[in-house]
């Protein structure tokens, strides 16, 4: 799978059809986690970071699938999704991330990404979900048949669930080609201690984590602790599983919103994460395409300053 072609509004379309179908933090960004600009396309191309393992740029913002594209051909929901991944891909995003738990999602997002190969620009990322040696091989298999790819970039041992069987087989697999990147992902604060203790004792890629404006937990060890090790992370639930969205809804946004080129309370708080130098890439899950393109706005543009983040958790709670 390419990750530098284009991607093309009108086959996702007809796939519908035939189918019925993310004072310190600045001086951080300055060093070792600086946000890459865009060139020559300007404001077109979406900003982003690099994979600390390997230097790669990442878009900073890019879709989750629970929930949204657990839907079959026939249901309505499902005849809005390409043009989700349409609005994606158009401003530059990649990562679509994906697991076994998240019911239909992994297929849907295989038969409308199938009519692209190899041009779908998609960074795909899955998860191992199971317990036991030969049970993991053969869900992370048949991941590999849902989504319709012999690659997949990023394969994580979804809630730590049985990690230290998982790990060797990951590791093999990375070393033959089959997955780029290997991680962990939890969702909890509860399991921090438990992430905490396999980054210091593994070498990994990734780290998928709960982090949101009501939800900073992370911002004490985990966070730093990743930027320490040089793992990427990836912020799920960054609107706090839905209720932080509910909290600000009617309120207005403070003043200095236009420095930082965002519009919406949506692309504020996903901004607010992007801001930390740790955070990689956010994952916002939609099956709305508005939604979609609010969300990817908060790719664009100055990041937000201390007293800004300082002012937003003041306002928030």
């Amino acid at each position: 799978m390419s990750h530098t072609e284009g991607y093309s509004r009108r086959r996702l379309l007809s796939l519908a059809a035939g189918v019925s179908a993310v004072c310190t933090l600045n001086r951080a960004l300055a060093t070792t986690s600086a946000v890459t600009l865009p060139s020559a396309a300007g404001d077109q191309t979406m900003l982003t970071r690099a994979i600390p393992s390997s230097s790669e740029s990442l878009p900073m913002v890019g879709l989750g699938t629970y929930r949204g594209f657990d839907v079959a051909p026939g249901d309505p929901v499902y005849r809005q999704l390409p043009a989700v991944l349409d609005e994606l891909f158009a401003k530059g995003g990649t990562v679509i991330d994906s697991s076994p738990m998240y019911g239909r999602a992994e297929q849907t997002t295989g038969e409308l990404l199938s009519i692209h190969e190899p041009s779908s620009p998609a960074f795909l990322a899955t998860k191992v979900w199971t317990r036991g040696r030969d049970e993991g091989i053969a869900q992370m298999e048949q991941s590999f048949s849902l989504l319709r790819t012999e690659r997949i970039d990023l394969m994580q041992i979804h809630n730590l669930l049985d990690w230290q069987t998982h790990l060797p087989t990951l590791r093999e697999w990375k070393e033959q080609g089959r997955i780029r990147y290997i991680g962990i992902t939890h969702y909890t604060p509860s399991a921090y201690d438990e992430v905490e203790a396999v980054l210091k004792a593994e070498q990994l890629d990734f780290l998928q984590i709960n982090y949101a404006l009501d939800d900073r937990g992370v911002e004490k060890r985990i966070l730093p602790l990743c930027r320490e090790r040089g793992v990427a992370v990836i912020c799920n639930r960054p609107f706090g599983g839905g209720g932080l969205l509910g909290r600000v809804k009617g309120k207005p946004l403070p003043a200095w919103v236009s420095d930082v080129q965002v519009n919406s309370w949506p692309q504020l708080l996903l901004k607010f994460l992007l801001t930390h130098p740790a955070v990689t890439c956010v994952i916002p899950g939609t099956s709305n395409p508005r939604y979609m393109v609010d969300n990817v706005k908060a790719g664009f543009g100055p990041m937000l300053t201390d007293a800004q983040r300082h002012q937003l958790i003041a306002l928030v709670g």
